[in-house]
């Protein structure tokens, strides 16, 4: 026997709420095989939930094509970052520099490495580090660093900041769409209950497989177990092998 699956998908859920008003709008409501209460809510919610869909897929979609755009702003400036501090601590190699020069820049003074940049954060804070100690070493009248300078660094660190904050209101109007959609999601779910069990009910008198067959015309989704699957397959061949002979 199978047994019935209400939807599990917005989607699905779109297309089962599409296919219960569309037999709304052919049949008279004394045709209908739901109650037109039903039918009037299902009509009034359905804007909403296109809507709250359109909007989720839309600022998805959005989000997923900044995100490029972003990714390769955030190479570039941590790879300009990177730069700037090797040529500071080939500067001390070479004694150009001396190495307590490295606390200007948010750095320990024996710390020779190259800081995390693992992060997001890590390289707005590391970018801001560099940018205001190299600031005060200039207005002190030291030399600048070059290849990169300071200056070019800043290019594409303001790049990547005005990108990330862009980025980050893409991702909080995707997670309004998402909140919005999920806080209407029991209302579609409950408003296709209720259109399934009416329809159901208006059939309950006719055997199981018509009843099945006018149901599935609202929407209803009947799905058969692995065994009985099984059962059904062996059937159509001992079918086949009859009329064969």
């Amino acid at each position: 026997m199978p047994y019935r699956r209400l939807p599990n998908t917005d989607s699905s859920r779109l297309k089962a709420l599409k296919s219960a008003l569309k037999k709304g709008k052919e049949l008279t409501p004394m045709d209908l095989a739901f109650k037109q209460s039903t039918f009037q809510r299902a009509r009034s919610f359905l804007p909403k939930w296109e809507k709250a869909i359109t909007e989720h897929k839309n600022t998805y979609d959005i989000q997923i094509t900044n995100n490029k755009e972003y990714l390769k702003k955030l190479k570039k400036v941590k790879l300009y970052i990177s730069h700037f501090i090797q040529v500071v601590n080939m500067a001390i190699t070479r004694g150009e520099l001396q190495a307590v020069v490295r606390i200007l820049y948010g750095i320990d003074e024996d710390n020779s490495k190259l800081p995390s940049l693992n992060t997001e954060l890590d390289v707005i804070e590391c970018g801001k580090k560099l940018i205001e100690g190299e600031t005060k070493r200039k207005i002190n009248g030291h030399t600048p660093i070059t290849n990169p300078t300071i200056a070019l660094v800043r290019v594409y660190y303001d790049n990547f900041i005005e990108s990330y904050k862009f980025q980050k209101m893409l991702q909080k109007n995707h997670s309004r769409a998402l909140n919005n959609l999920a806080d209407i999601r029991d209302e579609a779910d409950q408003i296709i209950l209720n259109v399934w069990n009416e329809v159901e009910e208006s059939y309950s008198e006719l055997p199981e497989d018509l009843k099945r067959d006018k149901a599935q015309e609202y929407g209803l989704v009947y799905v058969y177990r692995k065994n009985e699957i099984g059962r059904i397959s062996l059937f159509k061949n001992s079918e086949a092998g009859i009329l064969k002979m």
